[in-house]
Parts: C-alpha cells; sequence; structure tokens
C-alpha cells in the first residue's frame, strides 16, 4: 500500500481535523502523534513533516478556531444602534459555536485561553466585541470599563452556548433562554436613560 505524499495540502487537512476530533472527544494526554496520524490514515512522519510535531499540529487547531470564529464574528455588519449590534455579535457566537463544535470545545478547552484583558490582535475574536463596545461607550448607550463589560458578556454567553452544546438545554429552552438572558446582560450596562427606554419599550411590546 502506498502512504500519501507527507507534504500534501490533503494530508494536512485530515490531519487538522483528526486532532480537532480527537482533542473535542477525548483527554487531551490521549491525543498523541501515533494517535492523530492514525486517525488520519497516514504516517507519523507526515505529522512531523507538515507540523514539527504535536505542538505545531495544536497550534494549527488553534488558529483555524481562531480565524473561523474571528471571520463570523467580523461578518456581522455594523449599525447605527451599538446596542443592536452586541446583540447580533452574541448571536453570530452561538451559531459559529453551533455549527463548529469541536472547534468551540477545542478553543474554549485548555488549548487557548480567551482574555478580553490581555492584549487584542487584529484577528482576535474578541476585538469585534471590544470594538462595538467601544461604539456603545462613545455613544453613551453603555456605562462602565469596556474590559468589564466585555468578560460579563462574554462570560454569560459562554456559559449558555456550553450548556446548550452539552445537552443540558433543550432547543426550546435554549432558545428562550439565550434571547432573554443576552438581553438582560447588555441591560445591566446600559446607561440610565437607555435603560429606560428599554423598559418603556418592553412595557409597551
Amino acid at each position: 500500500m502506498v502512504r500519501p505524499r507527507t507534504n500534501d495540502e490533503a494530508v494536512r487537512e485530515r490531519l487538522v481535523e483528526c486532532a480537532t476530533e480527537l482533542l473535542a472527544t477525548r483527554p487531551r494526554e490521549s491525543v498523541t502523534v501515533r494517535a492523530v496520524a492514525a486517525a488520519a490514515e497516514t504516517s507519523t512522519t507526515a505529522v512531523y513533516s507538515l507540523f514539527g510535531g504535536k505542538g505545531g499540529l495544536i497550534s494549527a487547531v488553534r488558529d483555524r478556531a481562531v480565524a473561523s470564529l474571528y471571520q463570523d464574528l467580523s461578518a456581522v455588519p455594523p449599525s447605527a444602534d451599538p446596542l443592536a449590534d452586541l446583540y447580533a455579535l452574541a448571536v453570530a457566537y452561538r451559531c459559529w459555536g453551533r455549527e463548529h463544535s469541536h472547534l468551540y470545545t477545542v478553543l474554549f478547552g485548555g488549548v487557548r485561553s480567551f482574555d478580553p484583558s490581555g492584549e487584542v490582535g487584529t484577528s482576535d475574536p474578541v476585538r469585534p466585541l471590544l470594538t462595538t463596545i467601544d461604539r456603545a461607550l462613545t455613544a453613551s448607550v453603555l456605562a462602565g470599563d469596556a474590559t468589564s463589560i466585555a468578560l460579563a458578556i462574554w462570560g454569560t454567553l459562554h456559559g449558555l452556548v456550553t450548556l446548550e452544546l452539552a445537552g443540558a438545554l433543550d432547543p426550546a429552552t435554549a432558545e428562550a433562554a439565550f434571547d432573554s438572558t443576552i438581553r438582560a446582560a447588555l441591560r445591566g450596562w446600559t446607561t440610565p436613560a437607555v435603560f429606560r427606554d428599554l423598559r418603556q419599550a418592553e412595557g409597551s411590546g
């Protein structure tokens, strides 16, 4: 049997996909070079040739997850209402997690931390969130520290999506919980005037 070339792009793709699935479904210590190579039906030499080893392969998985989430969040078009944009970003985050559950698990399961308080790169998934929060602060829609707001919103959102992906919430409950909880989290950071307007709108709705 002829093995595929170790520098083939198709082999690289299979290795990244298999590593993603194994990292998301097995204890990390069990995800060895040999295990990934076997799952991808190639040799361990391919892993070293293409990625330099297990560390490089894990970095490739991490980079794919980061780039994918950033792409989806960046695709949310800004509007004149930064509060509505923050809700739209939350929706995009949830959709990405549901559509890429393995990447989501890997990204937030220890391979990479998600820290809005740290240095944010140009393609960091947290950048669209912080940019929109800054717009909301400038427009006096939200009040507070941008990092604290980002952590509060992300913590709430991450908890909801994680519960949903774990099967702890049925679809109807997950949908209702997402809408009410995210809106409540955003309301908690609004300025008094905006909060009053939102409550009045809800009361008349």
